[in-house]
């Protein structure tokens, strides 16, 4: 499919496996050009071997402002513009929030939220010249509605950045500029593999913390959802006329989701005459 007559140019943060990986790979079979950034570009150096002039490998720690800055300029330098941000580098932290090392803690917010931030904030000043492009922030499902207990951490760095975009999306829709937020359910990636974990030590969240891990044990490798088609999907929503502010992807993302909001539709008629109630006289 290289004789797309319209390739977009798409940097992928993370690229060098998992969802990452895969938005590469699709992306560049249906002849699109790729940026596929990793901390080491040696992770991500056998895709500009297999498609030169289409793929460029590049060095990106998303918690270094500057290399994210180099990133866009290869971008430019290479391909003439960047058209598609993926901000998909991150990882996962798990345990009792109340147990968690607190450098622990902050790296997950440094690595997810704000290198999340140092991407956009290198990406915006040229998006903003061509007076178009998209922005694809990958979340999770637990960036909408955790479902397990254990996931404090992982969940407040993906609400934080869900915030950010949507409130990102009001400045920059005139500007051309769409967003949107991706909330997969489990993926068959080997995300777990690189997630930081601290099973519970007070036997107070062995039934909860604990438990969740368990689950974690016996899902790893039979995860429902299969990256190429989550990928496939990506690719295509960007491709839409009118691009998705939220891509909710999975049966099981779908039900917990839709369960969320029903319970908040609930619970705001529930409070409402508490909540009129608040006005200045």
């Amino acid at each position: 499919m290289s004789g797309n007559p319209d390739p977009k140019v798409w940097l992928i943060t993370g690229a060098s496996s998992g969802l990452g990986r895969e938005l590469a790979e699709e992306a560049l079979a249906r002849g699109e050009r790729v940026v596929a950034t990793a901390r080491s570009e040696d992770a991500v150096a056998e895709l500009q071997e297999r498609y030169p002039g289409r793929a460029l490998a590049t060095r990106l720690d998303v918690t270094e402002p500057d290399q994210a800055g180099a990133a866009i300029e290869a971008a430019v330098g290479a391909f003439g513009g960047v058209d598609v941000i993926v901000n998909n580098a991150g990882y996962g932290l798990f345990g009792a929030l109340e147990e968690l090392p607190p450098e622990e803690l902050r790296r997950e917010f440094e690595t997810n939220v704000f290198g999340a931030v140092n991407v956009l904030r290198a990406a915006l000043p040229q998006l903003r010249r061509q007076q178009r492009g998209w922005i694809v922030q990958i979340s999770s499902l637990e960036g909408v509605a955790p479902a397990l207990a254990g996931e404090s951490a992982y969940a407040g760095s993906k609400f934080a950045v869900e915030g950010i975009c949507e409130a990102l999306a009001k400045e920059v829709e005139p500007l051309g500029i769409s967003v949107t937020i991706v909330e997969p359910g489990p993926v068959r990636t080997d995300f777990a593999a690189g997630a930081r974990t601290h099973p519970p030590q007070a036997e107070d969240y062995a039934e909860t913390v604990g438990a969740a891990f368990e689950w974690f044990e016996e899902i790893a490798g039979q995860q429902p959802n299969d990256p190429a088609l989550v990928a496939s999907a990506i690719i295509d929503a960007v491709s839409a006329e009118r691009p998705p502010l939220r891509l909710v992807l999975g049966e099981e993302a779908l039900g917990a989701v839709r369960e969320k909001l029903d319970r908040q539709a609930r619970e705001l008629a529930t409070w409402e005459r508490v909540a009129m109630e608040t006005a200045a006289a």
